[in-house]
Formats: C-alpha cells, sequence, structure tokens
C-alpha cells in the first residue's frame, strides 16, 4: 500500500472511493497518494481530488468526475441534481497541477529537480469510446471504468515519458514533496499567544466589573476591596476616567514610582477630556504644591524616613489648605490605598473642594500592606468587595490562595503549573537567573518577562537604576529586554511571566506580604526560587504545599 495523506480523507461522493480504493490496493508502497489537495495562486483557488507521486516515473494530479459524463461536440456535461451542467475536468485538472507544481518548486526545500508533472481525467462510471480522442484530450489522458482494474500501470505509462528528458521521482523526491505539502513557516502553539487569549479574556472579565461602580454611582465615598487579579487598578482608572468626563477636576493617586509611571502611561492615552487633572505619586502631588524636593529615598535612614513620611505629610497638609479653589479637587481615587500611612490622608483630603460633598473613593487590598504603615482613612467610606480573581491563571491563583486575606472566585484561564525551585535563599538570585533563560527558551519575549525579588535587590536593578527612578520605570516598557525588580514596587503591576526569588535567609519585617505579591504578580506562568522551609515558615505549610506538589518538593514540618 502506498502512503497516504490524510489517513481518513473527506472524500465527496462514491467515485472518489471507488478511485481512492483503486490508488491504495495498486501502488507500490513507496508511492504517495494526496486526497483533495488544495492549492492557490494568483488567479483562482484550485483542488487537486488526488495527487499521485509513483517512484521512477513522475507527479500526475487526478480529477475526478463521477455519475453520468458525456461530451456534447462543444464541452462536457454531468447530470447534477437532475440538471445537465457544464463542466470543465480537463481544464481544472491541467490549471490545479500547474498551479501546484509552481508552489512546490518555488519551496527552499524542494530539492530544483523538474520532475515529469502531469493531469489526468478520472471517469469511474463512464466507458469511452475506443477510438475517443479531443484536443486537449488524447484517450490516454483519460481513465473510464473499464480501466479500474489497471489503474497504477496507466498512471505509470503517463508519468514515466523518457521523450521530456525529466529526472524520474525518487524516494527523496517523495519525501520532500510531502514535507512540502505540509507547509512552511506555519504558526505553532506559543506561550505568547496563549496569553494574549488569556489577557482578552481577562480584560473582557474586569470590564465587566465596571457594573459595581454603576451600581455605586451615587455613592461619593466608597472603598473597593479585593484580592491580587481582582480588578482593582482598572476600576479606579476607570472610576477617575468617569469622573472626569462629567467634568470633575481629579487626582488620581498611588504611592509607588512603577504604578505611578503605568497609571499615567494610560490615562495619557485617553481623550483630554477623560484625563484626570492629576495623575502620579502622592508625594509628587506636594511637589507641585511647592514642597521641598527632600532626601534621596533611596538613602533609608531616621531622617529619610521622617521626611517622607511625617515632615513632607505635614508641610502638604499646609499647603494644601491654602490652594486656589481652582487648583482643589472635586474627588480623589487612591489605588493601593493599604501604601498610604495615616499622615498622608489630611493633605489629600484637604485638597478637596468640598469637605462633605467632594467624592473619595479608595482600592486597596490588606493583604498586600508591605509597608509598615496603617494608615486608615479619618472619614467614613461605604466598603465594597471584590471577591473573584480575574487576572492570574487558575494555577497561579491556586498557588496563592492560602495568602489571600478573604474567600475569592478563581475566574482566570489555565496555564502551566506553577514550577519550585528548591535553593538556598543566598543562591535564589543566581537560581532565577537560569530560569529566565528556561522562559526565553520556551518562547517568551523579553518584554514578557520580569525577575522579582523579595529581600536584596537583583544587580541588574541596582544598575539600572542608577539612572534614576524615572529611567528605571520607563525601562518597565521595553520590548527588548527582562524586567528586574523587588517586590516592594512592582505592587500593582503585573508580566505575563514571572520568576520570583525569594532571596531571603531568613524572615524579615512583612515577609508573608511580600511573598503574597510576589507569587501574584504573574498572570500566565509563574517560577518560584528559593527555600522551602523559609517559604514554608513564612507563608504557612499549606501555600508551600500547593507550590511544592508540582515539583515535588517535601513539605517541611512547621
Amino acid at each position: 500500500m502506498p502512503r497516504h495523506l490524510p489517513e481518513k480523507p473527506p472524500l465527496a461522493n462514491r467515485a472518489e472511493e471507488t478511485v481512492w480504493r483503486a490508488l491504495l490496493g495498486q501502488l507500490g508502497d513507496r508511492d504517495l497518494v494526496v486526497a483533495g489537495q488544495r492549492v492557490t495562486d494568483r488567479l483562482k483557488d484550485h483542488e487537486i481530488d488526488f495527487l499521485v507521486a509513483i517512484e521512477g516515473a513522475g507527479i500526475v494530479a487526478l480529477e475526478v468526475k463521477g455519475g453520468e459524463v458525456w461530451h456534447d461536440g462543444t464541452g462536457w456535461k454531468q447530470v447534477r441534481g437532475g440538471r445537465d451542467a457544464t463542466i470543465h475536468p480537463v481544464r481544472q485538472a491541467r490549471e490545479a497541477c500547474y498551479a501546484l507544481r509552481s508552489f512546490v518548486e518555488s519551496d527552499p526545500r524542494w530539492t530544483g529537480r523538474r520532475l515529469h508533472w502531469d493531469h489526468m481525467v478520472v471517469l469511474p462510471n463512464t466507458e469511452l469510446p475506443a477510438d475517443f480522442a479531443l484536443p486537449d484530450c488524447p484517450r490516454w489522458k483519460v481513465i473510464d471504468r473499464t480501466q479500474l482494474d489497471r489503474f497504477a500501470s496507466l498512471l505509470w505509462e503517463l508519468a514515466h515519458d523518457h521523450e521530456l528528458g525529466r529526472p524520474l521521482v525518487t524516494t527523496d523526491d517523495v519525501d520532500s514533496l510531502t514535507e512540502v505539502l505540509g507547509g512552511r513557516g506555519l504558526p505553532q502553539r506559543d506561550v505568547v499567544s496563549r496569553a494574549l487569549d488569556h489577557e482578552d479574556a481577562a480584560d473582557a472579565l474586569t470590564a465587566q466589573q465596571a457594573i459595581i461602580l454603576d451600581a455605586a454611582r451615587q455613592l461619593r465615598r466608597i472603598e473597593v476591596r479585593g484580592g491580587a487579579g481582582s480588578g482593582k487598578t482598572f476600576l479606579a482608572l476607570e472610576q477617575a476616567r468617569r469622573l472626569a468626563q462629567s467634568g470633575q477636576r481629579v487626582a488620581l493617586v498611588c504611592y509607588s514610582h512603577g504604578l505611578a509611571s503605568y497609571l499615567k502611561r494610560v490615562t495619557d492615552a485617553w481623550p483630554r477630556k477623560q484625563r484626570p487633572a492629576y495623575v502620579g505619586e502622592f508625594h509628587a502631588l506636594g511637589k507641585l504644591w511647592g514642597a521641598p524636593k527632600g532626601p534621596d529615598e533611596s538613602v533609608r535612614g531616621p531622617e529619610t524616613v521622617r521626611f517622607w513620611e511625617q515632615d513632607l505629610p505635614n508641610q502638604m497638609y499646609e499647603l494644601a489648605l491654602a490652594l486656589e479653589s481652582g487648583r482643589r479637587f472635586d474627588s480623589v481615587v487612591v489605588d493601593e490605598a493599604q501604601d498610604f500611612a495615616d499622615a498622608w490622608w489630611p493633605p489629600m483630603l484637604a485638597a478637596l473642594r468640598d469637605d462633605e460633598d467632594s467624592g473619595v473613593f479608595v482600592f486597596g487590598d490588606e493583604g498586600q500592606r508591605v509597608f509598615d504603615r496603617q494608615g486608615v482613612p479619618p472619614i467614613p467610606l461605604v466598603p465594597l468587595a471584590l471577591d473573584t480573581n480575574l487576572r492570574n491563571t487558575r494555577q497561579i491563583a491556586q498557588s496563592f490562595n492560602p495568602l489571600v486575606g478573604q474567600r475569592m472566585r478563581l475566574l482566570g484561564g489555565d496555564g502551566p503549573d506553577v514550577s519550585f525551585v528548591s535553593c538556598r535563599g543566598l543562591d535564589a538570585l543566581a537560581v532565577a537567573d537560569d530560569q529566565i533563560d528556561v522562559l526565553l527558551d520556551a518562547g517568551w519575549r523579553p518584554e514578557d518577562v520580569a525577575l522579582l525579588s523579595t529581600g536584596s535587590r537583583h544587580p541588574e536593578q541596582v544598575g539600572r537604576q542608577q539612572l534614576g527612578n524615572e529611567a528605571y520605570w520607563e525601562s518597565f516598557w521595553d520590548t527588548d529586554q527582562v524586567f528586574y525588580g523587588h517586590v516592594l514596587g512592582f505592587k500593582g503591576l503585573e508580566r505575563r511571566a514571572v520568576v520570583l526569588a525569594v532571596n531571603e535567609s531568613e524572615p524579615q519585617e512583612r515577609s508573608r506580604e511580600r511573598l503574597y505579591v510576589g507569587l501574584s504578580r504573574a498572570r500566565d506562568q509563574l517560577i518560584v526560587c528559593g527555600d522551602p522551609n523559609l517559604v514554608c515558615e513564612v507563608g504557612g505549610p499549606e501555600l508551600m504545599r500547593r507550590l511544592g506538589s508540582v515539583a515535588g518538593v517535601t513539605v517541611p514540618s512547621v
């Protein structure tokens, strides 16, 4: 039996079934039969009922016409649906043959040999007169019902034409033809396309969350709480957009440089009438009001902490009280509000036009309180809860679910299992570097990947930050390099694939919250590198059990 493609072809009728059986029963095991081969050129679409490559001969395209077929002296006819119809079997076979030959010979994988290609009409239900002949179709170009038992030999005679001087088909030619007909440059299943599909689905689900804002549109002061991946930042942006569109002067505020960079990039793309009057960090707002620049934040010390968390907010409060009416806000929207200290709320509220009616819209997650601040808005807010994770795959959301402070429904798509690479905390960064290569080899682009640390910063991050925070966070958007960051600065942000280096040798202040933030930053693929004993001590045995079950890591006893 010859090689044949496909294994079970979708044959159109009994005539094609008859031809298929005859070909498989008579051709040799080094020959090739392809059923229903389509080919498209610049002029039209073609379909070859059967393509036959015969070793030691050539390649023949067959056009099969079943049922009642005849020639009336002007053209070929066939009964279709009880009516006579004009058909063009010879032209179909000839044009399809040449179109496919052109496609095959233009493929860079083809041998470059010009083999003998030919075409033939097969009429499995019709008997032709012995003296049949047409100018474009001599008798030897047609096989009728009386010749089906000699099908293979007649094909061989047609294809084995020495007068043309063409090379004869070899086994290598049959292999090459099979490869070429399979196509080239085909899109493969890849991690990026899967992630984009997840992203589209998550965006649609997240947009549905806006119904919460619809329901609360009569409320002027609300606090939206939700776990990681619940769409809080989307809602904060959407609320700010709606308020600005209604004509209000709005401040969209957060604490971290990274999140501020993201919020600015998103809102800059909006129509001008929908943009908030201010988008950025809380402290940068104080600079706009005239507050001093202050010490370098990267140099941590008692004086630095006191300035940013006490002295500057106090100065901002005095400046806010003195603001002219045109510089005040009708509403403030605060994202990642759990990062705010008590002293930061008075200046925010003092910048409002009306103590009673101005809007205050707060979005946060107590589980991500990674800084030693216990700031609470000093005004009553109506609490609203988000209990659905939309952004992370189910595998990732299930891994960090033990750290979430509330019960969450997981509606994200399916993705690869979370990977845990066991190592010492001191070695976590080096091990994480190796895992970056694993992700890139798997098809992720540099722009899809981030390496985050829970302890000391990666040397690459240190080097980039020497250019200044603004330049560093601009690199977050680079498409040609992996992003390196720390979980403290990555809150509110995400990457399609994240390698989390738990590079602590012992638990630190708020290590549990840092771990929660780090685990929840990946949308589609997550690799965790660290000491299972430390992870178990910080996050609890259930967390380590979920991380280690796939990787085969034994859960330490606590």
